[in-house]
């Protein structure tokens, strides 16, 4: 069975990819154009670190722009986001990681980055893809995101700059899955993509947050969580990398 690591490009799938190297014979990364360009930095020095070649995929469809504008010349209702996710994660990695299946022989085992506080995720995507295997190896021992920076900072591995900006994933800058605090920071940070979700807001006629559109945000509304530090002294609890 091939066991494969879809590589998100953030800190703790680094450090996930990185703890079962030795079993894994494809990492796979997803691209998005509206990853920072800082993304691709790292991708490279990971490539390095985990001593094995990152393969690069990328949906047709480009960006998150790209695909809501497509969903919205094909459909009279367009959903951003909400309960059952984001549009955009559908289209431009949910489909891109589908269609490898299509092309490739499986079952396979994947290996997810998802951390110890994450495991109600885990428990979906097991529950959600039982035709493969699925790997957690921060939740197996147990390691918080707070953790897997510290493991990382030691590797001497520079993160991805948007954790440096204070935000808690490498997603795309303008994530549609976050809330006032986190859009509000974008306003201060990226002012001309907030410029653009809004304007992608009222053309779709649908909000990235339920019952707002950004256009109509008051600035100050919401909370943003402070920037991630790592957790000292991990070092001595895990396996040396």
């Amino acid at each position: 069975m091939l066991t494969v690591s879809w590589f998100s490009a953030g800190v703790s799938s680094a450090v996930a990819t990185k703890l079962l190297i030795n079993e894994i014979d494809r990492i796979i990364y997803t691209h998005i154009d509206d990853q920072h360009p800082d993304t691709l930095r790292f991708v490279r020095d990971c490539e390095e670190w985990f001593g094995k070649p990152v393969e690069i995929l990328q949906s047709p469809l480009k960006s998150v722009e790209g695909a809501i504008m497509a969903t919205a010349a094909h459909r009279s209702r367009v959903y951003v986001n909400g309960p059952r996710g984001a549009e955009c994660t559908r289209r431009l990695k949910r489909q891109v990681r589908q269609e490898w299946e299509y092309e490739n022989a499986g079952p396979f085992r994947y290996v997810w980055g998802l951390d110890y506080d994450e495991r109600h995720r885990a428990e979906r995507i097991v529950d959600n893809q039982l035709y493969h295997k699925h790997a957690f190896p921060l939740i197996d021992r147990r390691l918080s995101k707070e953790h897997a920076h510290e493991i990382l900072k030691a590797s001497g591995i520079r993160r991805p700059v948007m954790y440096e900006l204070g935000y808690h994933n490498n997603n795309c800058v303008g994530c549609v899955k976050g809330g006032m605090g986190y859009w509000n920071k974008i306003r201060e940070d990226f002012p001309e993509v907030f410029a653009r979700r809004a304007a992608m807001e009222r053309t779709a006629g649908a909000s990235c947050i339920n019952g707002v559109f950004l256009d109509e945000l008051e600035p100050g509304r919401g909370r943003h969580e402070p920037p991630i530090v790592g957790d000292c002294g991990i070092l001595c609890e895990v396996m040396s990398l």
